[in-house]
């Protein structure tokens, strides 16, 4: 794939059914679904006796923004809470999808999963919403999502630990690593390592993507 002239767009780290989109009216948290994000977050914060101050201090996010994505004002993207994460000495799924309790997970299109909804850091514009396709696996250390994208709210890359997968399902996705500027078209897909700095959005309107993440 060639690298593109560079664009001064993107930001998303990272939905209905694969072949669909998620319904406009899907909330962070949706009648019969577990708890919210930053619900568990708070509460893994506080199990370990942690004060926003302190984990603050441990991730480097401002103490505003971490209170506001405990009182689900702010839906954290996936890298914020890759690396909450890691501050927070839990596993990734947990805090995005919960705690699972099988041993595999079969998921049929038309089954409701889990939808959240990311926004820019300052909460003021969506990012992309992403559905898991796999939240009842216990112990995992991949998270599979199928995710919609929106055209990038901000220009702020993301970097964090760990390992992403994509594939292009539906739409243009914009994509930058390193220096490196990518356009995908449906088929496409990229592996790259989190550590790299990397942007990803719908081109325009809305795009649709399998994304695979390990969190390291």
């Amino acid at each position: 794939m060639e690298t593109g002239a560079k664009k001064p767009h993107i930001n998303v780290d990272y939905f209905e059914d694969l072949t669909g989109k998620i319904k406009e009216n899907a909330c962070c948290q949706p009648e019969g679904s577990r708890e919210d994000i930053g619900q568990r977050i708070k509460a893994i914060r506080e199990a370990k006796g942690l004060s926003l101050d302190q984990l603050s201090h441990m991730t480097g996010f401002d103490v505003e923004l971490l209170s506001s994505i405990e009182r689900c004002e702010v839906q954290p993207q996936l890298g914020t809470a890759i690396k909450l994460s890691k501050a927070l000495d839990s596993a990734f799924g947990r805090l995005v999808s919960g705690v699972g309790e099988k041993l595999y997970s079969i998921t049929r299109k038309d089954e409701r999963k889990i939808v959240s909804r990311s926004t820019s850091l300052k909460g003021k514009q969506q990012a992309y919403t992403y559905r898991s396709l796999a939240p009842e696996v216990k112990g995992r250390h991949m998270e599979s999502l199928i995710v919609q994208l929106e055209e990038a709210p901000d220009t702020e890359r993301s970097i964090h630990d760990g390992e992403e997968f994509i594939y292009v399902l539906d739409g243009g996705v914009s994509l930058d690593i390193g220096d490196d500027h990518f356009d995908l078209s449906p088929g496409d897909s990229a592996y790259y390592l989190s550590t790299i700095p990397h942007l990803i959005a719908a081109a325009s309107g809305q795009a649709t993507i399998l994304a695979v993440l390990y969190g390291g």
